[in-house]
């Protein structure tokens, strides 16, 4: 990982008459401009994130989306949704005054890239994607309906997600998580409580090893909220995009985009199914299996994505020649 350093540029951009999203500009000011996608839905950026990049080589472009981070309202679902962001992301790079910028993002934030490139294809010099998620319905089913991981997980399905329920298993538990996240009649504590137990879940299925640590990070009920009821709303709507193939089929809007895919093997979280997948409809792409589960900050992960960006620092909008 690169040195963090503290961003030079900073604020708050109204995007629409309800949500103020809040960007940072650090590293050089007339570096490679790079905008950093962050995972959730929700979950909002950290100055660690910053470290993908070289600050010498690289204008580090962070924001968090709607409903989250230092973004305003907090943990809003009004008004917040996949195109919305994606229009957000454009918005940003023609406040910044940048042409063409560097498109990376992980997890759910490598749904929102595709989206974007898909939709602006000529403002992404290269793609950096990490822990493929396509926002599929099959892909939500896995995570949060009983049958996927919650056989590999069966502990911490019983502790985390389904604590709120009182050993009493709904048969659509996404849309029991709405009515306790969303419903305006939900009390509070119970609320509460539903925001804990989804992101402690999701936490515990993001390392190859137990990180009690990070599944503690959402111990904090109001810390949790945000990523739990946007997850969520995003769950209950399959991210706005139109079945299981709705960012495959359009993919040959970006095939000229250099692009790198850095998969965990043993991602429980977003499995490896949906990068070979996007792998076989992005031929050229450069799809690097390594021994990890999900998190960007899982040693193997984070070396070959700080790999990627700086092989692209070097060569700019060129194709990996490891591909």
């Amino acid at each position: 990982m690169h040195p963090i350093t503290e961003p030079h540029q900073s604020g708050l951009l109204a995007v629409s008459p309800r949500h103020q999203i809040y960007w940072e500009v650090s590293g050089n000011p007339h570096g490679k401009p790079v905008v950093f996608l962050h995972g959730g839905p929700g979950a909002g950026t950290t100055p660690a994130q910053r470290g993908f990049f070289n600050p010498e080589r690289y204008r580090i472009v962070l924001m968090d989306q709607r409903g989250c981070g230092r973004s305003l309202p907090y943990a809003c679902v009004e008004e917040n949704t996949t195109w919305d962001l994606v229009a957000d992301i454009e918005q940003v790079r023609q406040m910044l005054g940048i042409e063409r910028w560097m498109v990376f993002g992980g997890s759910w934030g490598s749904t929102l890239a595709l989206a974007y490139a898909q939709s602006h294809p000529a403002r992404v010099s290269e793609l950096v994607l990490r822990g493929v998620f396509l926002c599929r319905p099959s892909e939500w089913r896995w995570l949060n309906q009983s049958g996927g991981a919650s056989q590999i997980f069966p502990d911490a399905w019983q502790q985390y997600y389904l604590q709120p329920f009182h050993g009493q298993e709904p048969s659509n538990l996404i849309a029991a998580y709405h009515t306790l996240l969303l419903h305006p009649d939900t009390p509070e504590s119970a609320r509460l409580q539903a925001a804990r137990c989804w992101t402690q879940w999701e936490a515990h299925t993001c390392y190859l090893e137990h990180n009690q640590a990070a599944i503690d990070e959402y111990a904090n009920e109001h810390a949790a909220l945000a990523c739990a009821r946007i997850s969520c709303h995003y769950a209950s709507h399959a991210g706005w995009l139109e079945g299981e193939r709705a960012l495959l089929a359009n993919t040959d809007k970006i095939r000229r985009i250099p692009t790198v895919m850095v998969q965990g093997r043993y991602d429980i979280c977003t499995p490896p199914q949906s990068a070979w997948e996007l792998k076989q409809a992005l031929p050229a792409a450069d799809l690097q299996f390594v021994l990890a589960s999900h998190s960007a900050f899982e040693p193997e992960i984070a070396k070959a994505l700080v790999a990627a960006t700086d092989y692209f620092a070097d060569n700019d909008g060129q194709p990996n020649k490891t591909a």
